[in-house]
């Protein structure tokens, strides 16, 4: 898989304007969305994860929401991590020191099997020791969100619910793709909940 996402891949689907999945600044609003809620909930912020971190567009408006924090970007480009230092390692089997605060899990996990997926997700809930952001492509966002001309189509895709039952045996869901891990004292106001 790291030799699919090589120059040619991320020339056309992030630095070609016409043809780019996401722009530099849409991540700077992600990340600033993500940093606004994780604060709201009063979760503190020390060590970030960023899982599948691609050019690393997250790194920088993290870094800034969460002063004195430090980030680690996990890639499994060979390409990426030669370019910018990332860690080269599968998401499903990374084991480092320590935990994080702060995960982000954006757009990867379609990109793996269901069985390497089900590793993915173990594994988010043995590094977080707080929050977790998570998002991956549905079946139905695909057939009723996605722009084809410029999403990558080689992907695997699955329903919300078989992402959600998996989540919710290490977590419990925030909002806005914002998920915390089960055990951690936070609190939501009634009206604030999913139903």
């Amino acid at each position: 898989m790291s030799q699919r996402f090589d120059a040619r891949f991320y020339q056309r689907f992030y630095m070609n304007p016409r043809t780019r999945v996401t722009t530099r600044e849409e991540m700077a609003r992600r990340a600033g969305m993500v940093a606004a809620l994780v604060k709201q909930l009063e979760l503190p912020v020390k060590r970030i994860l960023d899982a599948g971190c691609g050019l690393g567009w997250l790194r920088a408006p993290l870094l800034d929401a969460f002063p004195g924090a430090t980030y680690v970007g996990l890639e499994v480009s060979e390409h990426l991590c030669r370019e910018h230092g990332w860690v080269h390692e599968s998401l499903a089997a990374y084991r480092p020191r320590g935990r994080f605060d702060l995960i982000i899990c954006y757009d990867v996990m379609q990109y793996l099997s269901d069985r390497e997926t089900v590793r993915a997700l173990a594994n988010l809930g043995r590094l977080s020791r707080g929050a977790l952001y998570f998002h991956a492509p549905t079946r139905e966002d695909w057939r009723d969100n996605a722009d084809r001309s410029t999403s990558d189509g080689d992907i695997n895709l699955r329903s919300a619910s078989w992402y959600r039952s998996r989540l919710q045996r290490q977590f419990e869901h925030a909002g806005f793709g914002i998920h915390v891990r089960r055990g951690v004292p936070w609190g939501q106001w009634e009206l604030e909940r999913s139903v």
